[in-house]
């Protein structure tokens, strides 16, 4: 039995963000934000909080394929901004919502989420325990940002994406191969401290923090050797792949990993401008709007590839099978 990607769904909240408005709310200019991010507009939740965006883009991922919420076994949430601290898990709401109930878990990988909760989709299928998994990155990001710090505020959008991977015996549709891993020593250069027991609930330091240049030049190093390593590991070269769909933080770091591997730019798939670094969400709302575009088809290659707080990152060979 053989893990498939069966289909992708995303929303993104109506209000949109622009570097114009930012211009209003903190010392930035649009040609600072756009130069150095790409980043030109940003959406974010206003009356919703993550497990309604991550139930919207369920619902959407779910429509493409005419299946039944029902014929889900298991919810995988990936996020860093959960409705609750604790528990219940986002995973557990998001089945209240969409009127099931399923193994339900959420992921906290930051960035890497969506890549963590496809290679817990991709065993718990190919051991025979699930036949349908429903994994979705989603982030309201907005409600932990500083919006008085130029350097973190205008990074970050509110979004989610979702995919079902579902069990085939067709090894044509198969994952290919999924490469997690993750290195703590960096844990002080994205982090958000206020929001665990360490430093306690009255800490003053409550919001989304990081170290730009430094975790610029770690992702950089990481995701050009990651995406090397499991193109090697697959006997495989830009050339067998049709689309890279690199997780959506900096136009800059983007650019550089395609450079690594030779991907041709017509293979590069861009979204950062639209909607900002939206953490785990970003890779399935990049899918999901090249399948609207019409650009991506069954059986297209595609090349994931994340890095996020922990430091985690990832990598993913995946073949495109709605």
């Amino acid at each position: 039995m053989y893990a498939s990607f069966k289909s992708v769904g995303a929303y993104v909240p109506p209000k949109i963000l622009t570097n114009k408005d930012l211009e209003k709310i903190v010392d930035t200019t649009d040609e600072w934000i756009t130069k150095r991010t790409g980043i030109k507009t940003r959406h974010i939740a206003q009356n919703e909080v993550t497990s309604d965006l991550a139930y919207k883009a369920a619902v959407n991922a779910l429509k493409k394929v005419n299946m039944n919420a029902d014929e889900i076994d298991m919810i995988i949430v990936a996020t860093i901004t959960p409705d609750y601290f604790t528990m219940p898990s986002t995973a557990c709401v998001v089945a209240e919502k969409l009127g099931i109930t399923a193994a339900a878990v959420d992921i906290s990988a930051a960035c890497t989420g969506f890549i963590y909760a496809m290679a817990h989709a991709k065993a718990f299928i190919e051991s025979g325990m699930y036949k349908n998994i429903l994994i979705i990155g989603a982030e309201t990001l907005s409600k932990i940002v500083n919006w008085k710090d130029r350097t973190t505020c205008v990074l970050f959008g509110d979004g989610a994406g979702a995919a079902i991977i579902s069990a085939t015996e067709n090894k044509e549709e198969a994952i290919m191969d999924i490469d997690i891993n993750a290195d703590g020593k960096y844990q002080d250069y994205l982090i958000t401290p206020g929001r665990g027991v360490k430093y306690g609930c009255e800490t003053e330091r409550i919001w989304l923090e990081m170290k730009g240049n430094e975790t610029f030049k770690v992702a950089v190093k990481t995701l050009s050797q990651s995406v090397t390593d499991i193109l090697k590991r697959n006997n495989m070269t830009s050339d067998d792949l049709d689309w890279f769909i690199p997780h959506q933080a900096n136009y800059r770091i983007i650019d550089a990993v395609a450079r690594a591997i030779k991907m041709p730019s017509e293979k590069s798939v861009l979204t950062v401008h639209k909607y900002g670094n939206t953490s785990s969400a970003s890779i399935p709302m990049a899918i999901n709007d090249l399948y609207q575009e019409g650009r991506i088809k069954k059986g297209d290659i595609m090349l994931l590839d994340a890095f996020g707080g922990g430091f985690t990152w990832g990598s993913a060979i995946v073949p495109f099978n709605l």
